[in-house]
């Protein structure tokens, strides 16, 4: 079940918040546990018991190493073990054993190695547990002694399937107490129709687009429909993710809770190292707080700064997907990022402000198509044919109408530039703007047609995938 279907708008949701308010507040975490356990179980049933198990896992790995703490370490490492070793084999034992069948003389022969197929989700909750029992390691936290609330803190169904990943110690409070309000819930609505619209109005038709460019290859593309694709695509994951990010912080608020922002306009960035920053914001922060500062961050020299860099932007790649393609991807970045230290940040600082943010999406754009051609051979073709002529025959005439056309203009202005414009119009004249989230009529009035606009979409048209599921 996706947030943009039909089932889910009309039938779930309606559902969860009718029997949330109705129920007397002592059982709302159990009204959220429920529903929860149903959003995942929609779609693979099988599954849900490998979430319930990386749940009483990491449950009863909080408890011990608070209650043991002279074996605290060596509960530690066996929890994370169990962890990456179920996120390993769900989602990379496919990808070794292709690399194993290649290297071996002869292949794997006539043996039979099964498919394993990725639960939905995993990613994300395997690292929202991690993340709970390192800080409970760390004493950061209080090991959780209730088991639902530990259920509910990794099986709460807006952020369980694509994120933000959400840190133990930023909702644990929120868990056991917290205020609903109209304001909130208001604000909640119009943030979820807000990512509805970026999902539906704009990502699914910049998908339909891409998808069969890329299904072509860039042989068959001409060379300005391949730059259509490579653009479309650079909008789509931007859309595609921080809408869905939108409504899990939307629905959030619904419910009370406030969860960390996951996008801050990443396309507005004028560095490599600002765009992560402000791309997938929960995801960076993680590997800064588990990763790289343990490795010893930026403070024991300068080489090995660079090496913390390559391995947290290697297991970045990792992270996404099983695939030379996604590790390239993330070592990609990694020497953006150890470049703009050695010398290219500070030449930025000197320059104006559109050199740097120019040299990034030019970066950024590039990098996208690593990221979907998830091989390194066809990405190379793929650039070169940006700037070769080679007769490919798919014309930028078979996909840009007027319709796409007013989609692609409206996706680049709203992919940070409407919103910085409106930031300088509310300091130079202040009292005048409202701030981001607070509920006007004309916000509610936009959320309204967002709405309508999306479910029309949605009724006219089946095409809904979301990027991130197999992540």
């Amino acid at each position: 079940m996706v947030f943009s279907s039909m089932l889910f708008l009309w039938i779930f949701l309606p559902l969860v918040l009718a029997a949330y308010y109705l129920s007397p507040r002592k059982i709302r975490n159990g009204i959220l546990v429920f529903f929860s356990l149903l959003f995942y179980a929609w779609g693979e049933p099988i599954y849900i018991l490998l979430m319930l198990c990386s749940v009483l896992v990491n449950f009863m790995g909080g408890i011990f190493m608070e209650d043991h703490k002279t074996h605290r370490k060596g509960i530690l490492w066996g929890t994370v073990l169990i962890n990456l070793g179920l996120l390993g084999y769900f989602k990379y034992f496919n990808f070794l054993a292709e690399i194993i069948g290649k290297i071996l003389p002869g292949g794997l022969g006539n043996l039979s190695i099964p498919q394993v197929a990725l639960p939905i989700g995993i990613s994300f909750y395997t690292f929202q547990a991690l993340s709970y029992v390192i800080d409970v390691y760390r004493g950061e936290v209080k090991a959780q002694r209730n088991f639902w609330y530990m259920l509910l803190y990794i099986s709460f169904f807006p952020q369980l399937i694509a994120g933000p990943i959400v840190k133990y110690r930023d909702i644990a409070q929120q868990i056991l107490e917290r205020k609903e309000t109209v304001e909130k819930f208001a604000a909640g609505v119009m943030r979820f129709c807000w990512g509805l619209g970026k999902k539906v109005l704009l990502a699914n038709a910049f998908a339909e687009v891409v998808d069969d460019i890329f299904q072509y290859g860039p042989e068959a593309v001409s060379r300005k429909a391949l730059w259509l694709g490579a653009v479309l695509y650079m909008l789509q994951i931007y859309y595609d993710f921080s809408g869905y990010s939108d409504m899990a912080v939307g629905l959030g608020k619904m419910f009370g809770f406030q969860f960390q922002e996951n996008f801050d306009y990443p396309y507005v960035s004028g560095s490599v190292k600002e765009f992560w920053r402000r791309w997938h914001i929960s995801l960076s922060s993680w590997f800064r707080d588990y990763v790289y500062i343990p490795l010893g961050g930026n403070r024991k020299g300068a080489l090995c700064t660079y090496r913390n860099l390559l391995i947290v932007f290697f297991l970045t790649g990792m992270w996404h997907g099983a695939g030379t393609g996604f590790i390239l991807w993330g070592l990609y970045h990694g020497l953006f990022l150890i470049l703009e230290r050695v010398w290219l940040g500070k030449k930025l600082e000197k320059l104006p402000g559109f050199v740097g943010w120019g040299y990034t999406m030019i970066v950024v754009f590039l990098g996208w198509i690593l990221f979907r051609a998830e091989d390194f051979g066809l990405f190379c073709s793929y650039v070169k044919n940006l700037f070769v002529s080679h007769g490919g025959m798919i014309l930028t005439s078979a996909y840009l109408d007027k319709k796409l056309l007013f989609l692609l203009i409206m996706g680049i202005l709203f992919a940070g530039f409407v919103q910085k414009v409106y930031g300088l119009l509310r300091e130079k004249m202040p009292g005048k703007f409202p701030e981001n989230g607070v509920v006007t009529v004309p916000r509610i009035v936009a959320s309204i047609a967002i709405l309508w606009l999306c479910v029309m979409a949605l009724v006219n048209n089946s095409y809904n995938p979301f990027i991130y599921f197999r992540f």
